[in-house]
């Protein structure tokens, strides 16, 4: 029952509203926050290195304060903020669907738990920018199109383009 209830549109709508509410909210009044996310929906463009993106948990929290959280927006259905990973403070425009966010934290107390899940179609689009951020990061080094010059080769049966 609770399986259906997560998935339902009308409470996923609920959820959705109720955290644009609380994100308002806390902008409006300057107070900073975090956002513990499913890390499985976040886009990161840059994309962060293999170094740092191996250190992100499924679960995690993005401090909201300074310059991230005045660069912080929202569209409604989407979150963007700019923040820095690291040692080295690497910078990435960081974006993902209202609902990846699983609670939004003030002063390390929970003021919304947000049960849904994101809509199917915003999961199959960061699906595909993902799958696209991922051959431009690839295709962004020069060194790195003669694999694919070579892949193609390999699968022509008689080594021609």
């Amino acid at each position: 029952m609770v399986i259906d209830l997560i998935k339902d549109p009308k409470f996923q709508s609920l959820m959705e509203r109720s955290i644009n509410e609380m994100l308002e909210l806390l902008l409006e009044n300057g107070i900073p926050f975090g956002l513990l996310c499913n890390i499985e929906y976040v886009d990161f463009d840059p994309p962060l290195p293999p170094e740092l993106s191996s250190q992100l948990q499924n679960v995690t929290l993005f401090a909201i304060a300074g310059y991230t959280f005045d660069s912080f927006e929202t569209d409604g259905h989407r979150i963007y903020f700019e923040a820095g990973f690291g040692p080295q403070n690497f910078g990435s425009l960081v974006s993902m669907p209202i609902l990846a966010v699983m609670q939004i934290i003030v002063e390390d107390t929970p003021l919304l738990v947000n049960m849904a899940i994101p809509h199917k179609e915003e999961f199959d689009q960061n699906e595909k920018s993902g799958v696209k951020s991922s051959l431009e990061a690839l295709l962004s080094n020069p060194e790195n199109r003669r694999f694919l010059k070579e892949g193609s080769k390999k699968e022509s049966p008689d080594g021609e383009d």
